[in-house]
């Protein structure tokens, strides 16, 4: 069976958020484990994690992914915040363990006004230093960005060449977001574009590499570099383009995590079965 899921909230408590999946239908799902907004860390407590893991294994939920906050930065040229970033990503990877977690997703970083290749190099270096800090189980996941000026890993040689510098066991793989790659320019509107696609993630990082795809439309043009995400068929990708994404091979086992916006309550409700269809008609 196909791993579908959606980023589920961990209001109230952590194990919340495997609730409201398992209410959802869902046999996987992403979490933020803290307020992404903020340095500060709320420490979890013996009954957070056994709530959260009896829960997981009672409901079935696997894998596990844990989203980092959107502060880190491992490519800045503030030492002072890719200091702040390498602790806190540290500190994710720790939580991550803890309630048993399979991954971490991590966006690298940006360059701001400085080339991105020193900027890559500098977001290495880091990722290199956090691999000296701790030994875990969960895996880390590196996300292609949309191109956006500043980005370091946009493209699947950024990806590529980021994974082959840090050579630590820390990065398992890539969390390959659709939207994302639309805006970066990679067109997966047809066969042709996917094929493309599918021939240079094979060349870089080898398909065995993407771990998750987050499956979003885009509000976006191609090479727009806007991450805007919209809901599935009804964005510039197109329901065809990303039905045809998900199932093509060798990516049609890749577990689903949905990005997609929530302005109603029956959003989630509403992307999911468009996608369960997807999936149902290349059975």
């Amino acid at each position: 069976m196909r791993r579908l899921g959606v980023h589920t909230s961990i209001a109230a408590g952590l194990h919340l958020s495997l609730e409201r999946a398992y209410a959802l239908g869902c046999n996987t799902l992403q979490i933020f484990s803290h307020n992404p907004r903020g340095w500060a860390v709320k420490t979890m407590t013996e009954r957070d994690v056994s709530l959260f893991k009896s829960l997981r294994m009672r409901f079935g939920i696997s894998p596990v992914y844990i989203h980092t906050s959107y502060l880190i930065n491992m490519a800045s040229k503030d030492i002072v915040l890719r200091k702040k970033s390498i602790d806190l990503l540290v500190t994710e990877m720790n939580r991550a363990d803890a309630v048993g977690a399979d991954y971490v997703i991590l966006h690298t970083g940006s360059a701001a006004l400085d080339d991105e290749r020193i900027a890559r190099e500098r977001a290495i270096n880091a990722l290199i230093q956090v691999s000296k800090m701790g030994n875990w189980q969960a895996g880390l996941l590196i996300e292609n960005t949309a191109g956006k000026r500043g980005d370091i890993s946009s493209r699947i040689t950024d990806l590529a060449e980021i994974m082959n510098g840090v050579r630590e066991p820390l990065i398992s793989g890539v969390c390959f977001d659709t939207c994302h790659a639309y805006a970066a320019g990679y067109d997966i509107r047809d066969e042709f574009g996917i094929q493309a696609l599918s021939n240079k993630i094979e060349k870089h990082t080898g398909a065995d590499k993407i771990k998750l795809i987050h499956l979003n439309d885009s509000k976006g043009d191609i090479g727009s570099h806007i991450d805007r995400h919209e809901h599935i068929g009804r964005g510039r990708i197109g329901g065809k383009g990303l039905s045809q994404f998900i199932n093509c091979e060798p990516l049609r086992h890749v577990p689903l995590i949905l990005e997609t916006p929530k302005k109603k309550e029956a959003d989630d409700a509403m992307n999911l079965e468009n996608v369960r269809k997807m999936i149902r008609m290349k059975r």
